[in-house]
Order: C-alpha cells, then sequence, then structure tokens
C-alpha cells in the first residue's frame, strides 16, 4: 500500500498484520480521489480542507489527503492493535504537523461535540460487520460537524444495505471488487 499522489507519492504505508482490520485498498481510494477532484456533483478543494478521517486504521485515506495539501486532517481510531501502526505511519511524513488523532470511541454520544469544528471531507470506513450506520450518520448531521457544502464518503462492502437518514442525500455511488463507496450530502 502507498500514498498515491502529492507530497509523500509512492511512500510506503505500513499496513496491520491482524485479520480484523481491512486496510483501503489503493485503487478504490484512487478512485475516491478522482470522483473528490473532478466531479461536478459538489466543490471540494482538498488544498484548503478539513478532513475527518473516522475508523481510520492505518491512515490511508487521512495520509492521502495530507499529501495532497489538506489543511487539517483528524485521525479517529481506537483500535489498539493498529493505533502504534497509524502513529509510525504519521510520523515518517516528518514535519508535518496538521494532524491530530483521537482515540475515543466513535459511537460515544459526546464524540462529535467534542470535536469543535467542521470539515469539508469525512471519510467513514467502519468495520463491513458495522450495523450501526444510521446512528453515526444521524450524528454527524445533528452535531453539525459536516460544511455546508462537505461531502459524507463511506466505505462499505457492496451488498451492505445501510439506513441513510433523511437528513442526508446519497450523491454518488460506485462499487469495487468487494467495496462500495457512498457519497452523501446534507440535503436542504
Amino acid at each position: 500500500m502507498r500514498i498515491i499522489a502529492g507530497t509523500f507519492r509512492g511512500k510506503k504505508i505500513l499496513e496491520p498484520k491482524d485479520a480484523l482490520t481491512r486496510p483501503l485498498k489503493d485503487l478504490t481510494k484512487e478512485s475516491i480521489f478522482n470522483i473528490l477532484n473532478h466531479s461536478n456533483k459538489f466543490e471540494i478543494n482538498l488544498k484548503n480542507s478539513n478532513i475527518l478521517d473516522l475508523f481510520s486504521g492505518v491512515g490511508s485515506f487521512g495520509i492521502e489527503c495530507l499529501s495532497r495539501g489538506a489543511k487539517q486532517v483528524v485521525f479517529a481510531e481506537k483500535y489498539n492493535v493498529v493505533l502504534p501502526i497509524l502513529k509510525k505511519n504519521l510520523q515518517s511524513l516528518k514535519l508535518i504537523e496538521n494532524f491530530e488523532i483521537i482515540e475515543k470511541d466513535i459511537y460515544d454520544i459526546n464524540f462529535f461535540k467534542s470535536l469543535n469544528k467542521k470539515f469539508d471531507v469525512i471519510f467513514m470506513d467502519p468495520p463491513y460487520k458495522n450495523k450501526n450506520l444510521d446512528l453515526l450518520l444521524n450524528n454527524i448531521k445533528n452535531e453539525n460537524v459536516l460544511n455546508e457544502k462537505g461531502v459524507l464518503v463511506v466505505h462499505r462492502h457492496k451488498n451492505e444495505k445501510d439506513l441513510i437518514p433523511g437528513k442526508l442525500k446519497v450523491i454518488e455511488e460506485k462499487k469495487y471488487g468487494l467495496s462500495k463507496i457512498i457519497f452523501l450530502s446534507i440535503s436542504n
């Protein structure tokens, strides 16, 4: 697994050795960034964006954002098997300080309240077996952490039938192998 573009292009990202962690594949990651950069369905300028990477694992998505010039990336991960790998991956970027790691339960009722900021892109990559996606999506909307023109990107198993709350609308949905990527925005 490598960084695809930007300042750290080609740099290797350390991967976990446990079977429970499912790192974002390079092809899927590249497709997400192509859509973020070139879709006419929303306007995202990654270079000046605040990014929230939920269930960040080893940090593949957020590190790619840092490499492409994101203003700041907040990584949220509490799984202690991958946290040391995430920290090593970020330390290897040398001199990059525009990130934060939050080691808290994303399902905690106060998690989104404690962020105290809005994000242009929120990336969610929960475990495939996670059935509480609608709870998280409602919390994101209710706590107003996504900018009005922001995009929520959700990585799921292609066969998963998730409930998308009415407060959010699907902009685009793509399937890649076993993955499904859903792009959401706040409905007005």
